[in-house]
């Protein structure tokens, strides 16, 4: 597994390049002393692995902008993508002056994997208030537009961002939303691909095929569960990952009676990935987030494999 003795790791993604794997993650350093800060003192790692098992550890992908910049409180999730000759590493940035509660997506670019320069005109994407929800700390903790997960779709790219809609219930706005360029760089927001109604967040969207059906991976916790969810359904809320399902890969994605890949009440799994799937055989990689005993673990765990929810 990936685990640092000095620093903890949680959120990740991968790329793939010359059949070496790449992975980006969010790290704080254990001299914080109390987990709950490592949020807002986030910065990226990058390592690299042939197997998804041994890792070597690279130099840091991104940290936190100047003082005054839009990023200067802390660099979180994103993904990375290749077109012609560069690499995109598309991020979330939060800022001090705003005391971290405004989201944002910025990009860095890079020829090598290794050296990364951000984009002078960052942010490339912020929330439409004709759909979502900005900062209204009566209804959120925060202003939700996050994780960007980029990809090409017939000849256009794609962002789906953790997000939240301007209206219904506050525990239950939570949405994926959508973002489409011709250049990676000028962004244009539509509406959410997913419907509001099961949580208050939807993070670490990543979007995979199978066959010719389309999933949306997704992972949330206890605390987000809407109550219209937890009537609808009747179980008790965990944590952990889920997927919604649509014939195209722009969606509308659609709940199923049960979405959940794996989860449990202590939070022992999150951020998963696929990694591959086969038949009903998903292999996936998550972080190791909370022991039963509430104490945050903060490392990268190989490989597994679950059964798909029929």
């Amino acid at each position: 597994m990936l685990e640092l003795k000095d620093r903890w790791v949680w959120d990740f993604w991968f790329c793939e390049d010359a059949g070496v794997h790449h992975i980006f993650y969010l790290q704080a350093e254990k001299t914080l002393g109390d987990e709950r800060l490592r949020h807002f003192n986030a910065r990226i790692g990058h390592a690299s692995s042939t197997n998804y098992i041994d890792w070597d550890i690279l130099p840091e992908a991104l940290s936190p902008g100047e003082p005054g910049d839009w990023d200067d409180q802390a660099t979180w999730t994103g993904s990375t993508f290749h077109h012609g000759d560069t690499w995109y590493l598309f991020y979330t940035g939060v800022n001090k002056g705003e005391k971290g509660l405004i989201q944002r997506v910025g990009v860095a670019t890079s020829k090598d994997l290794i050296h990364w320069d951000k984009y002078a005109g960052n942010p490339i994407i912020e929330a439409d208030s004709k759909w979502y929800e900005l900062l209204d700390l009566d209804a959120w903790h925060d202003h939700a537009w996050r994780d960007p997960w980029v990809f090409e779709h017939e000849g256009m790219f794609h962002a789906y961002i953790t997000a939240r809609v301007n209206y219904g219930v506050p525990d239950s706005r939570g949405v994926i939303a959508h973002a489409v360029s011709t250049d990676l760089l000028n962004w244009k927001v539509k509406q959410p691909v997913t419907e509001p109604g099961d949580f208050g967040q939807l993070e670490v969207p990543q979007l995979i095929q199978q066959n010719d059906e389309y999933h949306l991976v997704f992972s949330t916790d206890k605390f987000t569960h809407s109550q219209t969810y937890l009537e609808r359904t009747g179980r008790q809320p965990i944590t952990g990952a889920a997927r919604y399902s649509s014939n195209s890969a722009l969606g509308p994605f659609k709940r199923c009676d049960d979405p959940w890949l794996f989860g449990d009440k202590s939070g022992t799994l999150y951020s998963a990935k696929a990694l591959d799937v086969r038949g009903d055989d998903w292999t996936l990689i998550a972080f190791e987030n909370y022991a039963q005993n509430g104490e945050f673990i903060g490392r990268i765990v190989d490989p597994f494999k679950v059964i798909k929810p029929k």
